[in-house]
């Protein structure tokens, strides 16, 4: 008896071999994105590497994009390049994203929330949407690269959760509704990353290195930009429907709603957290 002809969602346990196989990739500039576009390259796959600066480190099976994930019809035509030069595109990765300037809800400019949101939030949209028809034809999978963060408490960086939080809620629907077709999604969370914006926002940053040294163990274990782009490039080999590195996160992830009842009454009576709010509303 063919199992698979009762069980239409079988597809999900059966691996996923990139080899041939065409990726988009935005925010694939640096970071975790190009080391993503390289590890999926050297598994066979044809790498589509979308940013707002030009970079090409591959010299064959690989087209580079220039386009801001804010702009909906730059991603559209985007993604009828790719077809029109592949004939295909199979898998999608949203990965472009920033962070905000350090500020309270209080003392924000809302030029700057609305930058965060329409990166990390809107562009994962405008990226995944006009992909979807061309994925679900060729059964393929999707990325949207949230974060843990958006398991976590937002004081002075409240956008930057709030879009992974989204993002997240984007992912697990988009899970459902392309099981129902034999495509497949997932979301990749990650917790603090050596990358140039962890640097900025943390290591070069008085308020940030205290932020992050109140991070306790293990979640203040870093990892590479590489590290964490095998666990997407790993996710996608097994069409995993999340990802989490450092596995430190796991715990977290499963009990935050217990959790974080807990955790947002001690941070809210907490004087060291306290005074960094105060230090940071100063500072703005």
């Amino acid at each position: 008896m063919d199992i698979g002809k009762l069980n239409p969602l079988s597809w999900l346990s059966k691996g996923y071999d990139v080899g041939g196989k065409v990726a988009l990739i935005t925010g694939a500039g640096q970071g975790i994105g190009l080391a993503l576009a390289k590890i999926l390259h050297e598994r066979g796959a044809v790498v589509v590497l979308v940013d707002i600066s030009d970079v090409s480190p591959f010299r064959d099976r690989c087209l580079v994009i220039r386009a801001d994930v804010t702009d909906r019809a730059a991603m559209a035509a985007a993604v009828d390049q790719v077809v029109g030069r592949y004939g295909r595109l199979d898998i999608v990765v949203a990965n472009a994203g920033v962070t905000p300037e350090p500020a309270t809800i209080r003392t924000m400019d809302p030029r700057d929330f609305d930058r965060v949101i329409a990166i990390n939030l809107t562009g994962v949209f405008n990226t995944v949407h006009p992909a979807l028809d061309h994925v679900v034809a060729k059964k393929g999978h999707v990325v949207v690269v949230s974060s843990c963060a958006a398991f976590a408490p937002g004081m002075c960086g409240s956008p930057y959760m709030m879009s992974k939080a989204a993002v997240e809620q984007f992912g697990r629907a988009l899970r459902v509704e392309l099981g129902a077709f034999g495509a497949s999604a997932g979301v990749a969370y990650f917790g603090v990353v050596e990358t140039a914006m962890t640097h900025h926002m943390l290591d070069q940053d008085d308020l940030g290195r205290e932020l992050d040294n109140m991070l306790p163990w293990p979640l203040n274990v870093r990892i590479t930009a590489d590290e964490a782009a095998k666990t997407i490039a790993d996710g996608i080999a097994r069409r995993a429907a999340r990802t989490i590195a450092p596995s430190g996160w796991e715990p977290y992830a499963l009990l935050r709603g217990a959790a974080n009842v807990v955790l947002d009454n001690r941070l809210a009576n907490d004087p060291n957290v306290a005074r960094l709010v105060r230090a940071v509303e100063a500072r703005g």
